[in-house]
Order: structure tokens, then sequence, then C-alpha cells
């Protein structure tokens, strides 16, 4: 059977096949296929196709796909599931439920080594939150993200998958030497792509844990060599980098305001900053571009490039990205 399909070169085929996963436009119908040195990737929606992706839309025969044993299939309702590597992720109050849940996961199709339900929400400073392990034995596991591969436990680091489409945007606006700091780097997930895409990166964070798999992360997508990790508080390395930022990341979104001071002494003449904010939904963007403006004072223009909802947070709350460059007068 004929349907549209993206067709790229082999090498790039799993970091598209995510891209097109994260805009839930891949056709589960048909198999995925390749020939010679290119994949390709079918599509339910070539509309929808991002437009660098549109050019490389063809059709093609592709073989109908087996239908996997669904959790769903198995349980008569749709569960809420969060994959994170190997790890399936339930939030469930009822522990009954919950382990009716993974027992279905573990039963179906789903490549899963460990199912964990969340025993607490985010806590303390390192923002890190406790699990009860319902099925298998373990809270480390690799995941994949557009072509690199980060581990992790999520029992000592914080880490959301769900903000991989927000990460790429990000990512890709970094061009080669450049010099990134990464205020609040975690496992590298900003860190380790701007670094293979030929920026020199600076990553900070409190947890020295997570700045462990880091370092690891670093070495194992092969830009050990332009990731510099530090253990710490980031204020601690105002001096030592000081006016010497071309981007800045700030994503602590609850409590990134009280590092602007800091990211003013990082940056340098002309400097991108990437900032996390959850406001209410009557005005979103204002305090943070307020913040900003207040921080940059007269030694700044802060000009706004991009005002952007990443997700709903709570109920009338949204976690927001302010893309804003500042230029030294």
């Amino acid at each position: 059977m004929s349907v549209p399909c993206v067709a790229v070169e082999r090498e790039r085929g799993e970091a598209v096949r995510e891209r097109l996963a994260d805009a839930d436009i891949l056709d589960g119908d048909h198999e995925i296929a390749v020939d010679g040195d290119t994949i390709y990737i079918p599509v339910a929606d070539p509309e929808a196709v991002p437009a660098d992706l549109a050019t490389a839309i063809v059709e093609r025969d592709a073989a109908e796909r087996d239908r996997p044993q669904t959790p769903a299939a198995i349980l008569g309702y749709e569960p809420s599931l969060e994959r994170l590597g190997d790890i399936v992720i339930v939030d469930e109050d009822d522990d009954e439920r919950a382990r009716e849940i993974a027992d279905a996961v573990m039963a179906s199709d789903v490549p899963c080594e460990t199912v964990l339900n969340r025993a607490s929400p985010i806590e303390g400073e390192l923002r890190v939150r406790r699990w009860d392990v319902l099925a298998g034995n373990g809270t480390e596991t690799v995941h994949r993200e557009y072509g690199h591969e980060f581990l992790l436990d999520v029992a000592e680091v914080y880490f959301s998958p769900r903000l991989a489409t927000e990460r790429h945007r990000v990512i890709e606006q970094v061009d080669p030497d450049e010099a990134v700091i990464d205020m609040f780097a975690g496992v590298g997930p900003y860190a380790v792509p701007m670094a293979a895409r030929g920026a020199e990166v600076v990553a900070c964070d409190l947890n020295e844990r997570a700045v462990e798999y880091l370092r690891e992360n670093a070495e194992r997508n092969g830009v050990a060599d332009r990731v510099t990790a530090i253990a710490g508080d980031v204020r601690g390395i105002a001096d030592a980098y000081a006016d010497t930022a071309d981007r800045l990341v700030m994503n602590l979104p609850h409590s990134a305001d009280e590092f602007l001071e800091t990211a003013v002494r990082l940056a340098g003449d002309d400097c991108a900053i990437h900032y996390y904010d959850i406001q209410h939904e009557d005005d979103p963007f204002g305090p943070g571009r307020r913040a900003i403006e207040a921080a940059a004072g007269d030694e700044y223009d802060a000009v706004v490039e991009t005002e952007r909802v990443v997700k709903s947070y709570a109920p009338h709350e949204y976690n927001v990205c302010l893309d804003v460059r500042l230029i030294r007068r």
C-alpha cells in the first residue's frame, strides 16, 4: 500500500523519527523501511510535517505493522503513562490500580524494564521525588532524545522527557563556537546537544549526582572536550566567567528570577538568554520580561525575541519561556 513517508539519510533516521513522534504524526499502522542509505518513515499527516522536512515527503509502498499488545487492550481502559528510557511511569493515588497498571505494562509489548509510581511531589532544593517501584528493581535508565543518550537516575536527579521538543527548539539556535553557560544543567539535556553543535559549554548544577551523570553523558556522546561540568551554585562561578557568555540557559522556572543578577554578570556584549518561568495565565510573560529588564538596567538593552508557552503547569498557570537578547550599550 502506498503511503506518505519522510525519506532521510539513515544516519539521521532516529533523530527525525523522534521529531515526528514528538509532533504525534508517525503512522503507527505501517513499518519504517530502509533501502540502501535511505530510511523511509511513514507519516499519518503529511501536512503537519515540519517545514524543513516537507521536501523529503515521498509516496512509497509500506508494509502494514502488526499491532502490539498494549496496556490499554489488557486493562480495557487507557492508563496515564510516561516513558523514560526503559522505565514506565504511572501517576496513581490508588495503590491497587497502580499495581494493576504495572502488571498490564509488563504483560504488554511495551519495551520496559521497570514500572514506577510517583510517591511524592518534586521536593527540596535539588527538585527530586520519591518513587514506588511496582515492577523491576531500579530507577536508573538511559533516555534517548534527538540522537543523544542520557544516563540518569530518576530518584537522584530531576529530568522531564516532556520538555524534549522545547529543548530541541532552543538547541537548534546554537551556532558553532558559541560560549554557552547552562546555569541549571541537570544531567545535560541542553548542554550535551549544544556542545555537539560545536559550542563550548559551561554547565553548572547544585546537585552533585546530576553533575556526575552530566560528565558521563558528555563522554558517552563524544563531547567531553567541549563541556566543563561544575558542581555548585552558579553564583559561585560569576567572577570566573564574567562577560563571557554568548548564550545562557535558565531552566529553573520557580526561581530563575533570583539568578538574573548573575546572568547579567555572565553575559557578553551580545547574549541570548532562554529564561523559563511559571506564571498565571492573565500575564504569563510580563513578570519575567520586567525582571530581566530590571536586571539589565542601564548596561544592556533587553530585546524580547520570543514569548512561548511551553506547557500547562497547574490550573490557570503556564510554564513559559522568554528568549531575550541582551545587547551591551
